[in-house]
Order: structure tokens, then sequence, then C-alpha cells
């Protein structure tokens, strides 16, 4: 007999484990199905996030900029840094460690939250009656859970290069780059996005030779184009990155000790370069393989995501979708949100989530941060707008931690005075956005945040004085 549950959730990543826990405190009986394993084979809650994506990353990312800092930084403060070295097996420990205590911290909320957790790979077998039947593979074991809704978390999984074979030794993916045990002498990264900035600037400033090559004419083609200039000039002069945009790859050999990438550009024509590793970043493609059976048809569209409507439900009965393996953007505390909601739609409450006040965040050096409209979609969108903008170089906290470069910019309807989007560049962009996403929720207007205290010195003044200066009333610059 099948164990029988009120909610049973494909996937434990960020989408599906929170989805799991607040359909708990509603009251439901809940089951989360989940396949990953760690290194050591065990099962490991959390998925791509916490293993190997957005935690691993930002502890290497903190590891490297505090490396670099000695190298580079201190000297200014006075302070000296003689024999100077870099372990890369207790960088990788400390990042294991946070990864451990965190996948943990999962099981103990599912425990607290009286969920059974099922290790194995779900598969939707079938609705009978008005319960979904589904399938839990484990190696040998098998077992059959029913539900009466079924929330896929699925998440995604690194998009593939045609003709490229990664096999984390000579030619990696994310996961293989997080766990290099060495710094390479010459690192490729082809993809410049989110991925390919992180994990490349990680192992430049800790001495690698580092170049990026971006298959769209663009860089950052997502962000603001001042940010994007900004953050180009800036990963190129001050830290090294060699970054080639409109790049159409000819060919990849991996041999026993180098890896040779051909490519050609309408800039530069055909070009060749040789690395130790090469890290393959492309973007990602929702994680669907092995989700259905036969006879269970799921609508999803041209790219193969999932097709649900404005409230998560998909094609099916009682069948919820979100996160990466449904459209839109591939951010985890969007997959959060979505849980939520879903878990309290089910519940029969009537959450809201807007997807317009959804902050982005690269955690590069300097971090990248915006929420709402750029300036280049006003204009397409024939927006009356006006801006604010303020340099970091003029805010003296930012100067006290030596972090001037960037700027904060603020984007307002003329006629309403309503924040339409707000972009920063900067030291702890991801931390400042929030007062952006804050005041966007609330249809904040720009003098709203003029007209705010903000405490000095802080970083929060760059935003304020963005704000001011939308009126042209800045008062720093």
């Amino acid at each position: 007999m099948p164990q029988n549950f009120d909610v049973l959730v494909i996937g434990a990543g960020p989408g599906g484990y929170v989805a799991a826990i607040r359909a708990a405190q509603l009251g439901f009986k809940v089951a989360c199905v989940d396949e990953f394993k760690n290194p050591a084979g065990q099962p490991s809650l959390g998925g791509t996030c916490l293993n190997v994506g957005c935690i691993p990353s930002k502890a290497l990312l903190e590891s490297s900029e505090n490396f670099a800092r000695a190298a580079h930084g201190f000297a200014a403060h006075g302070i000296a840094v003689d024999g100077l070295r870099f372990d890369a097996g207790q960088m990788q420990a400390r990042k294991n460690e946070i990864v451990t205590k965190l996948t943990q911290g999962i099981a103990f909320l599912f425990k607290k939250n009286k969920i059974t957790s099922l290790h194995g790979h779900g598969r939707m077998l079938g609705r009978e009656g008005e319960v979904w039947q589904v399938e839990v593979n484990c190696d040998e074991a098998r077992e059959v859970a029913a539900a009466r809704h079924v929330i896929l978390a699925t998440g995604s999984k690194p998009r593939m290069l045609p003709g490229v074979e990664i096999d984390n030794v000579r030619v990696l993916d994310n996961a293989g780059a997080l766990a290099l045990d060495a710094v390479p002498a010459r690192l490729g990264v082809i993809g410049a996005g989110v991925i390919g900035l992180e994990l490349g600037s990680v192992w430049r400033r800790l001495g690698a030779e580092v170049t990026l090559l971006e298959a769209m004419p663009a860089f950052l083609p997502a962000a603001d184009q001042a940010v994007a200039r900004e953050a180009l000039r800036l990963f190129t002069r001050d830290h090294g990155l060699k970054i080639q945009t409109g790049v159409e790859i000819q060919s990849v050999k991996a041999g026993q000790e180098e890896v040779i990438v051909h490519w050609k550009s309408a800039k530069d024509g055909e070009q060749t370069a040789t690395f130790d590793k090469l890290l393959v970043c492309v973007g990602r493609a929702p994680n669907v393989e092995g989700l259905l059976a036969d006879g269970v048809a799921l609508q999803r569209d041209e790219r193969g995501f999932v097709v649900v409507d404005e409230t998560g439900r998909t094609s099916l009965p009682d069948v919820w979708a979100i996160g990466d393996v449904t459209p839109g953007p591939m951010l985890a505390h969007r997959a959060s949100e979505e849980g939520v909601a879903v878990a309290e739609r089910i519940a029969g409450q009537k959450p809201h989530v807007d997807f317009s006040c959804i902050p982005w965040v690269m955690y590069t050096s300097p971090e990248i941060a915006w929420v709402g409209k750029t300036e280049q979609q006003l204009q397409a969108e024939g927006v009356d707008y006006k801006k604010g903008q303020f340099p970091f170089a003029a805010n003296g906290r930012a100067l006290a931690l030596g972090e001037s470069a960037g700027f904060v910019k603020m984007l307002a309807c003329a006629k309403t005075d309503r924040i339409l989007g707000v972009h920063a560049i900067g030291p702890m962009a991801s931390e400042l956005i929030a007062e952006a996403v804050v005041a966007m929720e609330f249809k904040a207007s720009s003098e709203d945040i003029a007209r705010i205290v903000h405490a000095h010195p802080s970083l929060s003044e760059a935003l304020h004085e963005a704000a001011l200066g939308c009126d042209k009333r800045g008062l720093h610059s």
C-alpha cells in the first residue's frame, strides 16, 4: 500500500523545501521527494542552490575576496602581510562545512514540521480518482506514494553545448568549477552570465588567467546598460578578466593536460586559445527528465518548461509547478516565494507574488543588483521617466571601506513620481536593493525615499541621493 499524503513535492531545492514547510505549517500531511546525493553518496536536501550553486559559490567568493584584500588592499590601511599563501583545501573544506550545515538544517526543519522525506527520483505514474500516484526510485529500491496535490519543483540543470562533453576534469560545469582543488593557470569560461562571472572572478582573484567567451553581442544584456558598461570596465580594467562578446564556438578539444578552444567573432575573426580548465556555463534547462510516466501528458512550451497559469497551476488537475522548471527568471528566491504562494492556494488562501518586484543580484566584486525596469526597457515602452544617479566615490562609508567603484541609479515616472526601477553596482548592492524592493512593493515615489532619513555614514545614503537626484536636488553631487 502506498503512503498517502495531502501534498507531495518533487524536488527539495529552495522552491520545493519551502513549499513543503509552508504546506506543513498549514496543516497538510506532506512528503518531499528528492534524489540529490553529496560527494559522499549521502542524501542531501537543498537542491542545486545549496549543494552546488548559490551557497558554495558565495563561500568561495568570500574566500577569494579576502585573499585579494590581504594581497592588494590591506597595504592602504597600513597593514603589511608577509608570506601570504593560499590553501585551496582549507577553502574547499570551509565551503563544504557551510553546505553541510545548511543542508542538515533543512533536514531538521523537515523533522520539526513532520514532513516525510523520500529519497529517490520522483516519477508521476498517473491519477487514480482524485489521487496522484508518484513512484520513488532509489538505486534498487522502489516505492509508490499517493497525494491529492503534487508540486513540481525539480529545478534546472546545466544546458549542454553541442559536441562538448562535461567530464569535470578538464571540461567543467558549475559543480566541477566549485570543487577545484588547485588554481588553474589558465581558465577558459564559455558564457559570461552570472555563473561565468562569479566563478571566473573567484579563480582570477586566486591567480588564474581567466578568459570569458560570450555568445551574446552585448555584455550583460539583461542589466541596465549603464550598469553593464561600468561592470565591463571594472571587471576588465581593475580585476583582469578577459571578456569577449559575440563569440561563436567552433570546436572544443580536451586532452590529458589541456583544452583547446577555437572560436570566431565578427570583431576579431577566428581565434584559438589553450586552457588548463574550461568551464561551460551557457545557461540552464528545465529538469524534467524522467518526471512523467507514459500517458501522463503535461503541457510544456517549446523550450521544455512546464506551462503554468498565474497561480502556478499546470495543465494537469491538482498539479502545480514552481521555480526553474517553469518559464521566468531562474532565481532561488523567486522559487521560494512561489512555493509559499502555491501551498497557501492549496489551503484556499489568496496570496500574491509581484514578479515585477523580484530583485536580481550578481555577487561579483563589485556586486550588481537591480529591481524593476531598466532605462532601455522604459525607452522601448515609451514611458516618460526621470532618473537620479549617485556615485559611491562620493559616499563616505564606501571610501572608508575602500570600495568606491560604481553607483546607484533610480528611475521614476515623470508624471506620478512612482519608482519604476533601481539599479546598483557597488559594495553590498545585494543588501541595498532590499530597500528598493520594499519601496516598489508599496508603490513608493522617489520623493518617499528622498524624505526618509538614512543613517550617516552608510552605503544606503547612495540610494537616498539617487532619489534626490530624480528631482535634481541631490545634496552631495
